[in-house]
């Protein structure tokens, strides 16, 4: 069985009617049997995308932090409590991976000036700039591999992943 995510891997089983066994043992539920498959490879994909977007951003940059780097670009000026609760690590992984993104010059920290006590988090204009470069040239990738799409199904995949991501934070 191939995990190539295209399909070929329903060979010799009917879509419509496969086997409780192929279902995972849920009578009748073969679109999260094929779900899984497809989200498998999805996210097999985009892990080693990953790597690659944040060896673009900087060569020592590791992987986990890109989506650090992703989140400050659209969100601005955060706490390191509220980027630790999005991206889903503890205070010590997030201060972590801060002080390298820190000694790289991509981020910056300052006092927030609604707790003395707290630090807001902020993409240098370094970081900004290598952030946008990497970013713009996945969208065009992005483009390109689905130029062959209806604008709508983009769109819809779009929603759709949007809705899966928000069911998935409760």
């Amino acid at each position: 069985m191939r995990e190539d995510g295209n399909g070929d891997e329903r060979r010799g089983r009917s879509a419509s009617a496969p086997s409780e066994e192929a279902s995972g043992g849920v009578p009748g539920r073969p679109e999260f049997l094929d779900l899984e498959r497809e989200l498998t490879v999805l996210f097999r994909r985009a892990r080693a995308k990953q790597g690659e977007m944040a060896r673009e951003v900087h060569p020592d940059l590791e992987s986990a932090a890109y989506g650090l780097l992703v989140r400050l670009d659209e969100s601005g000026r955060l706490r390191a409590t509220e980027l630790a609760a999005y991206i889903g690590v503890g205070k010590a992984t997030m201060s972590r991976q801060l002080r390298a993104l820190e000694d790289l010059g991509l981020v910056a920290r300052e006092p927030d000036p609604a707790d003395g006590r707290a630090w807001l988090v902020h993409l240098t204009e370094e970081g900004r700039g290598r952030v946008a470069k990497v970013r713009e040239a996945r969208r065009a990738r992005y483009v390109e591999q689905l130029s062959h799409w209806d604008p709508r199904e983009v769109a819809e995949l779009g929603r759709l992943l949007n809705q899966l991501n928000r069911g998935m934070e409760k």
